[in-house]
């Protein structure tokens, strides 16, 4: 196996192991990953007219993947802890539920991919348990990666 297709989480014996980036320059780094909650239309319509019982899901929901965005090296495993410097969360009414949008920034030695994953799957999972109580059938999909950038420092 050639250094770029090795797993670098593992070691020769195939055990887990967080990787050594200490050798490496701080750069600033971006990623957007994207999701969706499908909900019913009066969901949808509930939710627009902050209906819910539970308050402003929507502010709610931006605030919760903000606090996971920045939590990530606490939930991932071999994740490393990263100097968030921006997460900004945006949403989209669809006919069938709601786009999440989330792009995070960081300067340092590794990617931030994982913490704008991160932040919409918790803001989807906010959603979720906001809206619980008038929607049985909800459901998260088609959380991705969209994009990650990199730039040296000057």
């Amino acid at each position: 196996m050639n250094e770029s297709t090795q797993f670098t989480h593992l070691d020769d014996q195939g055990n887990a192991r967080m990787v050594d980036v200490s050798a490496k320059p701080r750069v600033r780094r971006t990623a957007t990953a994207e999701g969706r909650i499908l909900l019913s239309s009066d969901t949808l319509a509930k939710i627009q007219s902050n209906q819910i019982a539970k308050g402003n899901v929507l502010a709610t929901a931006r605030v919760a993947g903000i606090m996971a965005a920045k939590r990530t090296a606490d939930l991932i495993p071999l994740c490393h802890p990263i100097e968030t410097e921006h997460v900004e969360i945006d949403f989209a009414f669809e006919t069938t539920g709601i786009a999440v949008r989330a792009r995070a920034v960081c300067t340092d030695k590794t990617g931030i991919e994982m913490e704008a994953l991160t932040a919409v799957s918790v803001a989807a999972l906010t959603i979720y348990d906001m809206c619980k109580a008038v929607d049985r059938h909800m459901c998260i999909t088609d959380i991705v990666l969209v994009e990650k950038t990199k730039e040296e420092l000057a």
